[in-house]
């Protein structure tokens, strides 16, 4: 297996910093694109993201990892960022992997990036195979509303109470008024975006779905209403295969985590 390389693709607005991690020598194998999540979860799955590269890569993968506008080493402010720019970056990244790999091309997600990879692949005229869907994010406003509480959980850790209730933000979002949160400064128009997200409306124009999820739970099941989004593209004819598995939620821990389960699970679907 050939080592690792980072790179800057060029890109809308600057440059987008990308690592690669060949697969088949002789280029015939698939290749895929990593869809990283959202703002500080992006950190902490970064070393989740390539050991499980790096195992895809020993499968004959060609995958490429790249950081959105606004994020990690990539060009632009956070601040700037738009759910549309995302999606463009994530097609830069396809259409750079479908010259280096002649095998069919998919995208892998994790959480929001998933929700991000879904909808990349819901549009038309994409060529895109596989999506292999980690955690997606099922109802953007309800992740939203999440995200908002982190700025109120910093604001009664510092004042003792908070200066505005979720209501409060949202409208501030609504009247365009951009909001620091968790160090990141989000723009109203992302968060409409997000907002407005629904995984089971993004039936992706993909041949296989493979979908996993984390849970605590010793007897892992597949979430309820994830099931539900899944049993409705099943309904239109997609083939999707699911798994869960035990495990600690890497992407929000403390301390940097490993899912090995989750890494496993996510090869033996794929060899399906």
């Amino acid at each position: 297996m050939e080592s690792a390389s980072a790179f800057f693709l060029p890109a809308e607005s600057g440059r987008r910093f990308c690592v690669y991690y060949p697969g088949a020598r002789d280029g015939t194998g698939p290749g895929v694109v990593y869809v990283h999540p959202f703002c500080e979860e992006m950190n902490k799955a970064r070393r989740m993201a390539a050991l499980q590269a790096r195992r895809l890569s020993a499968m004959g993968y060609g995958v490429l990892q790249i950081d959105l506008y606004g994020c990690g080493d990539s060009s632009g402010e956070f601040a700037d960022a738009s759910w549309e720019t995302w999606k463009r970056d994530v097609l830069a990244a396809l259409a750079w992997l479908e010259h280096r790999v002649h095998g069919p091309l998919g995208l892998w997600g994790l959480r929001l990036g998933a929700t991000l990879a879904a909808d990349v692949a819901h549009g038309p005229g994409h060529r895109v195979e596989q999506l292999l869907l980690w955690q997606p994010v099922g109802n953007g406003e309800q992740y939203l509303t999440q995200f908002l509480r982190l700025r109120l959980a910093a604001e009664m850790l510092a004042e003792g109470s908070a200066q505005a209730g979720v209501r409060g933000l949202r409208e501030k979002l609504s009247q365009g008024v951009t909001l620091e949160i968790a160090g990141y400064e989000l723009h109203p128009g992302l968060a409409a975006a997000i907002d407005a997200l629904v995984l089971a409306d993004l039936v992706p124009a993909a041949r296989h779905v493979h979908c996993l999820e984390v849970t605590a739970q010793t007897e892992p099941k597949i979430s309820p209403a994830l099931q539900r989004t899944l049993d409705a593209w099943r309904l239109k004819g997609l083939e999707v295969h699911t798994a869960a598995v035990t495990g600690e939620p890497f992407w929000s821990t403390i301390e940097i985590a490993e899912c090995d389960p989750l890494m496993a699970a996510t090869e033996r679907s794929l060899r399906r």
